[in-house]
């Protein structure tokens, strides 16, 4: 059984990601093995994490994966490790909009039987605290606040005048924290800025908010917090058992192709094809579960850099290219001329590449008047827009990540929106929260604007890497 703690607070803004980070870092730094996760889709804070932890940071999404999956994805991420320390999203009980509190750090908190600790902004409060803190622990008798971490208290009779309060509450405070301007992590248009684009500072600042909750929290009370939690019912996730499909009977078999004939993605006799993913500072977005499912379906997965590799990593036989801010890095893109040439001339031999948001732009013709890739017949502009939300798509054309009919959950993030021309079919029919239809299908692209998590459909890796093995096998 592992320890965990679940880091939660009233709203938005009050400092969750500098404390549960600053926690991971500590408890590491008391050489514990720390397992780090985020409630949500953020990709930007488990970067924060991992480099917290030395291990990959991981994403617990009830709306893109199912509820049936947080546990097991919690303890295959948790593994071998002595303690895990889970970053809430938005305010503890908001989640997914109109879905009740599917997708709320409040219901993955119950999912995990874990203890929460709730992170209050009191910088512009005293006595109400105790209210605050009240309402929270009394709205669902099913999550446990089992303490509460102060943040950016002015001083030492601020901190008296709350903990005074407090000591109503019945929710023991665990930690207290000075405003610190130090330990601010800096953001922009669509939150941090991730730590592939600062990797020094970045780590100077996940010292500091170690340093701040070592000084200003009860560590010792917060880790007999998190080994209170009671055991987990259920198994862990495992990507090798993810892409396996049940026959009747519930015997375990290999994948099964459109044609129905056997998926060749898994055999032994077949080439494993080389599936290469998009890294470096201007594509940061992913999951890691993507590449461990896409490990198990039978690929070998190699990461090449746009804004420094001048070709595909050798024998790529499919690209994933996700999520990330190819906006900020629009110049050094394009000056990549030779990589860009070998990516259009990837997509025109009808190879298969499966593309989200930053990977669509990538593929425009344009972002912002600068010359893109080209492989898709549209440009891409940056706008005063934000587009945010959860997304139920249904795949409208047959591509190389899904059947026509097939149904995902995802999620869109972006300021830019792109104008469309001709010669592409549409990627998904999306059902809220208006109905349209978003992406494009052409030959083996599939580009979209939603990012999915594959944990929740790992059909979808099967299906690329079985395309990629075709073609790597002719």
């Amino acid at each position: 059984m592992v320890a965990r703690l679940v880091i939660a607070a009233p709203s938005s803004g009050a400092g969750k990601t500098t404390v549960a980070t600053g926690l991971m870092a500590a408890f590491a730094g008391r050489g514990l093995a720390v397992s780090p996760h985020k409630v949500g889709p953020d990709y930007i804070d488990p970067g924060y994490h991992a480099l917290a932890t030395g291990r990959p940071g991981r994403n617990l999404d009830a709306y893109m994966c199912g509820t049936g999956l947080i546990a097991p994805l919690f303890e295959h991420g948790a593994r071998g490790c002595d303690l895990a320390v889970v970053e809430g999203v938005m305010g503890l009980y908001d989640g997914a909009a109109d879905q009740g509190e599917l997708a709320s750090t409040a219901q993955v908190a119950k999912l995990l039987r874990a203890p929460v600790v709730l992170v209050v902004d009191a910088s512009s409060q005293s006595r109400s605290v105790a209210a605050l803190v009240h309402g929270f622990a009394s709205w669902d008798p099913e999550v446990r606040i089992g303490g509460v971490i102060l943040n950016k208290v002015a001083t030492d009779r601020h901190e008296h005048l709350l903990r005074e309060a407090l000591g109503e509450s019945g929710v023991p405070v665990l930690g207290v924290l000075r405003r610190a301007p130090a330990v601010a992590t800096p953001s922009r248009h669509l939150g941090l800025v991730p730590v592939a684009e600062r990797q020094a500072q970045a780590v100077e600042a996940v010292a500091a908010q170690a340093e701040q909750v070592l000084a200003g929290c009860d560590m010792d009370a917060l880790l007999a917090l998190a080994r209170s939690a009671p055991p987990m019912p259920g198994d862990l996730w495992d990507p090798a058992g993810a892409v396996l499909v049940r026959s009747d009977g519930g015997v375990p078999t290999l994948p099964r192709t459109s044609s129905g004939g056997t998926s060749t993605a898994l055999r032994d006799d077949r080439p494993r094809p080389v599936v290469a993913v998009a890294g470096g500072a201007a594509f940061t977005f992913s999951y890691a579960e993507h590449t461990e499912l896409l490990k198990a379906a039978g690929a070998d997965v190699v990461t090449f850099d746009p804004l420094r590799d001048e070709a595909l990593p050798e024998g790529t036989g499919g690209l994933v290219i996700g999520g990330g801010f190819p906006e900020m890095y629009g110049s050094e893109l394009s000056a990549n001329e030779p990589l860009r040439k070998a990516v259009a001339a990837f997509a025109a031999s009808g190879a298969p590449i499966a593309a989200e948001c930053a990977g669509l732009l990538y593929l425009a013709r344009s972002l912002d008047g600068t010359p893109m890739c080209g492989v898709l017949d549209a440009d891409a502009r940056m706008s005063d827009r934000l587009t945010l939300g959860y997304r139920d798509a249904v795949a409208v054309s047959d591509s190389s990540l899904a059947a026509a009919g097939t149904r995902m959950r995802g999620h869109e993030f972006h300021r830019t929106v792109i104008e469309p021309g001709a010669g592409a079919d549409a990627a998904w029919g999306l059902r809220q929260p208006t109905r349209r239809v978003e992406g494009f299908v052409r030959q083996g692209v599939h580009a979209s604007y939603v990012h999915t998590h594959w944990a929740g459909t790992p059909q979808a890796a099967v299906r690329f890497v079985e395309h990629c093995a075709k073609g790597s096998a002719a």
